[in-house]
C-alpha cells in the first residue's frame, strides 16, 4: 500500500505568500540610527521582498549563490531572509562583532558572491575587503544617507556598488520564484562557539519551515499571529533563533531595535512599542532590570511580556526579577547547528498543581525538555546512555530533521558527529524523570578539582541570587594540588558592597564544601564574546598567571 498524499515541498516561498496574502495590516516597526522609527505593512513588506528577489535574478545571481548580508535588525534585514532564497539564493548573515579578519575569512569560505550591507557598518567592510573579494556591495541606506552607485572594476578587484533601494525601485515587475527541492539550502550561519576556525551550517527549506512549525506551537513559543515581537538577539546570530520565519509565517507584529541594544534604549523602545514576546541572551536582560529597578517610575514595562532567553544559562534570581514584574522568562537551549532550538521550558499538565512556587522556579531554571521532533540523549565517558534522573551527567546529544548533520565543506569529524548520526553538543548535562534537561556547562568550561568535576554554571547561578550581584562569572584555575579550583570574577551592582566571605557564606549551603570558590575577585566588567555572553576564555587568559595562597 502506499501513501494518497501530494508530494507537495516545504518551501519558504509558500510562507512569503500566505503573510502577503493573509495579513496585509500587520506591522513591521523600525528603529533607525537616529532613533526615528520607520513602518511598513505585511503588504510593503509582500512587495519589498519579492522585488529584492528580482532584482538579485536581474543582476545575474545563480540558483545556490551565497548572498552575504551584514546588517542590524531591521526591515531591510527580514527582506533578505526570505528574499534571496526565493531568487534561489543562499543568505550568509555575517557576524558583525567578530574581528575583521575573521569576518572576511568566513566570507571567503562561503564563497560569498554578493554583501548586502548597512551604509552604517561600511566602514567595518572596508575593514575585512581585502580578504575576500564581492562581485557587488548592495548598501542599504539605514541612515538615509544617500549611496553612491559606481561599476565594479574586476581586474582591480573592485566589486560593484548598487543603492538597495533603488534596486527595489526598477526590479522586473514580473518574478517568479526560482524552482528548488526542498532540500536545497536556503541560509548559512557559521558557529561562534567552537575551537579553531568557525564552521559553516546551512539551512534548508525543509529544515526550516519544520522548525518555524514546532517553535508556533502552544508548549514551545506560543507564537501567533497576535504577537508583537521585539527581536533583540540579532539576526546575524542562528538566525535569530529562527523567530523571522516563524513570525512571518504567523503574520506577527515586530518591532526591530536597529543598532540600539543599550538597557536604556530596548527600555524607550518597550515603552514607544510593547512587545508581547521578545528574545535575547541573558546579559542583556540582567543589565535591563538593573537599569528599570534603579530608575523607579521612568519606564513602564510591558505586562505580561513573554521572554525567550538563550545562549547561555539563566539565573533563577533573574527570572524571579521578571516573575515579579509581571513578566515570564522561558529558558531555551540550542546552537547554530541545531537551527537553534531544541529545548524550551514549558508547565508540563501533569506537574501542575503538584510543585509549589520554588520548585517551579527551579524547573524555570533548567534548559527545558525536549521540543517535538528533536531526540536527546545523554552518555557517559564509557559512552553508555544516562539515566533521566537529573543524577547521571553526560555529554548531550541531538539528532532531528532540522539538525545539522555536517559542516560546510569541512571533513566528517568524529568528535563532532557519532557514527549513528548524532550530533555531539559538547553541552554535559543531565534530565530528570520529567524530562527537564539541566545544562550543567559547557565540557571545556568544567572545573575539574582533585578528580571531581564542579560545574561554573551552578556556582553562578547560586553566586547571582545575591542583591548585590549583578552578574558573575566563574573560571577554573590550575592548582599545585588540586589540579584545577574555582576562581569567581563578580560585578557588583552600582554602590553595593560586598565581601568574599560573606558571599562565599551566602552560597554556601547549596553546595559541598569543597565545591566553594577558593577566591572571589570583584571585576568592573566581565568580558563579552561576540554574541554577549560572558568570555570565559578572556578571563582564563587575565588570570592564566594567578597564584594561590599557600595553604
Amino acid at each position: 500500500m502506499e501513501s494518497t498524499m501530494m508530494s507537495v515541498p516545504l518551501s519558504l516561498d509558500t510562507l512569503l505568500e500566505r503573510s502577503g496574502r493573509l495579513f496585509p495590516e500587520s506591522e513591521i516597526v523600525s528603529r533607525l540610527p537616529d532613533k526615528s522609527l520607520r513602518r511598513h505593512t505585511y503588504a510593503q513588506y509582500y512587495r519589498r521582498t519579492r522585488a529584492l528577489a528580482a532584482a538579485l535574478k536581474k543582476l545575474g545571481l545563480r540558483k545556490g549563490d551565497r548572498v552575504a548580508t551584514l546588517c542590524w535588525n531591521h526591515h531591510a534585514h527580514l527582506e533578505c531572509y526570505f528574499g534571496i532564497p526565493a531568487a534561489g539564493g543562499v543568505m550568509h548573515t555575517l557576524n558583525l562583532r567578530l574581528s575583521p579578519d575573521e569576518i572576511g575569512w568566513i566570507a571567503h569560505h562561503g564563497k560569498d558572491r554578493f554583501l548586502i550591507v548597512d551604509d552604517i557598518l561600511l566602514p567595518l567592510y572596508q575593514q575585512f575587503a581585502r580578504h575576500h573579494a564581492f562581485e557587488r556591495v548592495i548598501v542599504f541606506s539605514f541612515s538615509g544617507d544617500k549611496v553612491e552607485v559606481r561599476e565594479g572594476d574586476p581586474h582591480a578587484g573592485e566589486p560593484a556598488v548598487d543603492d538597495y533601494e533603488l534596486l527595489l525601485e526598477q526590479a522586473p515587475e514580473h518574478f517568479e520564484y526560482v524552482e528548488h527541492d526542498e532540500n536545497d539550502p536556503i541560509a548559512m550561519c557559521y558557529t561562534s562557539g567552537t575551537t579553531g576556525r568557525p564552521k559553516g551550517v546551512a539551512y534548508s527549506h525543509r529544515s526550516t519551515v519544520i522548525h518555524s512549525l514546532v517553535q508556533v506551537m502552544p508548549d514551545c513559543m506560543a507564537l501567533s499571529g497576535h504577537d508583537v515581537v521585539m527581536p533583540v538577539t540579532p539576526m546575524f546570530h542562528a538566525n535569530s533563533w529562527g523567530v523571522p520565519y516563524s513570525a512571518v509565517m504567523v503574520g506577527a507584529n515586530f518591532v526591530f531595535p536597529g543598532p540600539h541594544l543599550h538597557p536604556e534604549d530596548l527600555l524607550d523602545l518597550m515603552q514607544a512599542e510593547p512587545p508581547t514576546l521578545s528574545l535575547g541572551v541573558p546579559t542583556i536582560w540582567l543589565s535591563l532590570i538593573q537599569l528599570y529597578e534603579a530608575n523607579p517610575g521612568k519606564w513602564t514595562l510591558p505586562a505580561g511580556m513573554r521572554s525567550l532567553v538563550g545562549g547561555a544559562a539563566v539565573p533563577e534570581a533573574l527570572i524571579r526579577q521578571f516573575a515579579a514584574h509581571g513578566m515570564s522568562i522561558a529558558q531555551g537551549w540550542g546552537m547554530t547547528e541545531t537551527s537553534p532550538l531544541a529545548t524550551l521550558f514549558f508547565e508540563k499538565q501533569d506537574l501542575i498543581g503538584k510543585l509549589n512556587e520554588d520548585q517551579w522556579f527551579a524547573r524555570r531554571a533548567t534548559a527545558g525538555v525536549p521540543v517535538p521532533l528533536v531526540q536527546l540523549r545523554i552518555l557517559d565517558d564509557d559512552g553508555h546512555e544516562c539515566a533521566w534522573d537529573n543524577k547521571e551527567v553526560g555529554e548531550l546529544q541531538v539528532r532531528g530533521p532540522y539538525i545539522t548533520g555536517a559542516y560546510h565543506e569541512v571533513e566528517p569529524d568524529p568528535e563532532k558527529f557519532t557514527a549513528d548520526g548524532w550530533l555531539r553538543t559538547g553541552d554535559v548535562a543531565a534530565i530528570d524523570k520529567d524530562g527537564y534537561v539541566r545544562i550543567a556547562d559547557r565540557t571545556k568550561d568544567l572545573i575539574k578539582s582533585g578528580g571531581e568535576w564542579i560545574s561554573s554554571v551552578d556556582l553562578e547561578n547560586a553566586i547571582m541570587a545575591h542583591p548585590a550581584v549583578a552578574e558573575a562569572a566563574v573560571i577554573a584555575v590550575a592548582h599545585p594540588k588540586w589540579t584545577e579550583r574555582p576562581l569567581a570574577c563578580v560585578v557588583l551592582k552600582p554602590g553595593a558592597t560586598l565581601e568574599s566571605e560573606a558571599l562565599r557564606a551566602f552560597i554556601a549551603p547549596k553546595f559541598a564544601r569543597w565545591q566553594l570558590p577558593d577566591a572571589i575577585e570583584f571585576i568592573d566588567a566581565i568580558p563579552r564574546t561576540s554574541t554577549g555572553k560572558f568570555w570565559k576564555l578572556k578571563l582564563r587568559e587575565l588570570y592564566a598567571d594567578w597564584a594561590w595562597k599557600s595553604e
